[in-house]
């Protein structure tokens, strides 16, 4: 929940009920045909939220990548948020940042052989991907942060839910943190409770069924967040770093975020060090030289006979592109990527299931017969 004032508060939820009526019509008029959701006949699944704020949705795209790519042509399909392009854009070996966004840009750095793609306007963004040269062999497409995107009906609709924020205990923005009523829930194959805790116990696990209180179609999995080795983000200019020769006590960090919750990262980081520095930026921030300049004054004075700055995965994407001045910003900085953990035997399960969807929907299987009016 946001920490507003009561007053505050009580003076945006008349305001979550306008927008929660708005957003309540609008899916009235999907789920009665009258705004039309196009399918094609290719598997679609889509992963998103119904949260304002970061709920592990690359992730999650990239688990399902890792799932599907060794046995079919995959792509992905996002917005392609603050980027500086417009329409349609096939990312290549040459594409940035700015041109594809963040996201999607980190995508195609860890998986350069996938097709990664943006457009705004998801239906033609998967019609261009059919249209296209790799069209015929393409076996299915993920649909990145799609979940309120109904011009497109997805296969197999993946809702991410954080753990740290349960949706049947918040309320329409700006009163809450919801994109729309925790009912919409319903219109999920697959919820996923993110960023659970490791150590989750079965009765906390049952808790949250109950309160969810799923429909007979829809499965149910949790997965935890799982942080990676430091990777330099300029290679070639990184210093030698040895993790276990470095004691916590002079040991330093300047953490350098752009993201929506950078909490979870600082809490980790400072097992490591006691003493981590933060520099906050809002969510996907387009980082200029003004900033670099101050994270390099940042980290002159930071004390520590052993010194680096670490930012996230996505951050990376954006500092790769830019034109940095300062050597020691590029010799000590470096990102933590960030994996998804199922718990317990979720993961055998859910990989099944995926596995299961694409197989039996892909375009050359007899099973498969959905109408669409466009490809």
């Amino acid at each position: 929940m946001n920490k507003l004032s009561p007053i505050l508060k009580s003076l945006l939820f008349p305001f979550s009920l306008l927008y929660g009526l708005i957003v309540s019509v609008r899916n009235l008029l999907f789920d009665f045909n009258i705004l039309p959701s196009t399918e094609f006949k290719i598997p679609i699944i889509s992963v998103g939220n119904i949260t304002v704020g970061g709920t592990g949705k690359t992730p999650h795209i990239e688990y399902l990548i890792t799932l599907l790519k060794d046995d079919y042509k995959i792509a992905t399909l996002s917005r392609g948020y603050k980027r500086k392009s417009k329409g349609y854009i096939l990312a290549d070996e040459a594409s940035t940042s700015y041109q594809i966004g963040d996201e999607p840009m980190q995508i195609k750095r860890k998986f350069p052989d996938i097709l990664v793609s943006v457009d705004k306007k998801r239906v033609n963004g998967v019609k261009n991907l059919l249209q296209s040269e790799h069209g015929t062999d393409l076996a299915a497409v993920l649909l990145d942060d799609a979940f309120q995107h109904r011009s497109i009906k997805a296969g197999l609709s993946i809702l991410l839910i954080d753990y740290n924020r349960p949706i049947t205990q918040d309320y329409i923005m700006p009163y809450g943190r919801l994109r729309e009523s925790a009912g919409e829930k319903d219109r999920a194959n697959i919820i996923i409770v993110s960023k659970s805790p490791e150590n989750m116990t079965p009765i906390d696990r049952r808790i949250i069924v109950k309160e969810l209180d799923l429909l007979p179609f829809q499965s149910l999995y949790f997965t935890s967040l799982d942080y990676g080795n430091l990777e330099p983000v300029f290679r070639d200019n990184a210093i030698n770093i040895i993790n276990e020769d470095w004691d916590k006590d002079n040991f330093s960090i300047i953490l350098v975020t752009g993201i929506a919750n950078p909490k979870p990262l600082r809490e980790y980081l400072e097992n490591f060090s006691d003493l981590v520095e933060e520099l906050k930026f809002p969510d996907h921030y387009s980082f200029g030289t003004k900033d670099i300049d101050l994270i390099h004054s940042k980290f002159e004075h930071l004390k520590g006979e052993n010194k680096i700055i670490v930012t996230t995965e996505k951050d990376a994407t954006r500092f790769y592109d830019m034109d940095i001045n300062h050597e020691s910003i590029k010799k000590h900085l470096f990102y933590i990527p960030l994996r998804i953990k199922f718990l317990n035997e979720d993961k055998s399960k859910f990989d099944v299931q995926i596995m299961n969807y694409v197989q039996k929907n892909k375009r050359s299987s007899n099973l498969h017969n959905i109408k669409t009016d466009s490809i």
